[in-house]
């Protein structure tokens, strides 16, 4: 089995990354949507001294922003209440996506946290009452975007990969083995050929066409945040399932993610829910399972650890 952590303010500290480390963590990843390597080079060099500390090596896997829309940096950070209107333009969308939207289409910010619906006149009502901040993931339900796979920034960040010791690339919404050879090519071309490809399924376009690319990665990642939002979230475990049987026909090992101990962001203890999830998991074949919000910006990121290297060991050896 293999277990992530992904860096964040709760997991920044070279003392903290070194008891995960100790716990059982072998890879860290680095949500480049909200930062490039340069920018979270501190949180790259505590990573270093933790190692030494502890004795221990670990991966670094860095998550492309890749195709997937955002908030722009210059968005509110506010919470929206039921019915309250805002302009579109205050979402600071890119343009080329902005442009496409018409009056009727949903937009769900940050996994579904707040739902708006475009409206005549350039305003958003919200349908669903919660939070927008910059930087965060916009699910557009039922429109077709043709965006290129990699962002200069990802350009940018895989350039300085090799100076920052990447061994892993995670590219978002994959869709098609040309897109994944276009990572591929780019990953090559800066010095990154030996690093692992990770592919994440975040949609039912990159579900359906998972038997025609998934020659062209080395590891899949069942997003289960962004299938939530894009497939509803009673079509995930499904999804899941026909994930992990794909994998095993193909002999690609499978990742699974998001809110796998989703309630020890605030508690130290998980649900026998998530204890029930990470052992189904790693009974359909995941080998590997990440922590997200839990290290990144919980309360108790070595408890989740714990919990979820206890949790997954015993269900490998049940």
């Amino acid at each position: 089995m293999n277990y992530y952590a992904t860096l964040g303010e709760s997991c920044k500290d070279a003392a903290v990354i070194a008891a995960l480390l100790r716990a059982g963590i072998s890879c860290f990843r680095l949500n480049l949507s909200h930062g490039s390597l340069r920018e979270k080079a501190d949180w790259i060099d505590a990573l270093r001294r933790a190692e030494r500390e502890a004795g221990l090596s670990a991966g670094l896997l860095i998550d492309l922003r890749g195709p997937e829309v955002r908030t722009g940096k210059t968005a509110p950070d506010a919470l929206l209440s039921l019915h309250e209107t805002i302009p579109l333009s205050a979402l600071a969308l890119p343009e080329t996506v902005a442009a496409g939207l018409l009056p009727g289409q949903e937009l769900r910010i940050d996994d579904g946290g707040a739902v708006l619906t475009l409206e005549n006149g350039g305003l958003c009502r919200v349908t669903r009452p919660g939070r927008i901040a910059p930087r965060k993931s916009v699910a557009l339900p039922g429109l077709a975007l043709h965006l290129p796979p990699l962002t200069a920034e990802d350009l940018a960040d895989l350039a300085d990969g090799t100076s920052y010791g990447v061994t892993a690339v995670m590219q978002p919404f994959v869709h098609s083995r040309e897109e994944l050879n276009t990572v591929r090519r780019a990953m090559i071309q800066a010095g990154l050929g030996g690093a692992l490809l990770y592919a994440k399924i975040e949609d039912q376009t990159g579900l359906d066409a998972l038997p025609d690319w998934i020659g062209g990665c080395d590891v899949v990642t069942a997003a289960r945040g962004d299938l939530g939002v894009n497939l509803g979230l009673e079509h995930v475990p499904a999804a899941q399932k026909r994930i992990a049987a794909a994998c095993r026909r193909a002999g690609k090992p499978l990742l699974v993610v998001t809110e796998l101990l989703g309630s020890m962001t605030e508690c130290p203890i998980p649900t026998r829910a998530e204890v029930s999830d990470i052992c189904h998991a790693v009974w359909d074949g995941a080998e590997h399972l990440m922590l997200t919000n839990e290290t990144a910006a919980g309360k108790y990121p070595l408890e989740a650890a714990a919990w979820l290297v206890k949790c997954a060991e015993t269900a490998k050896n049940a």
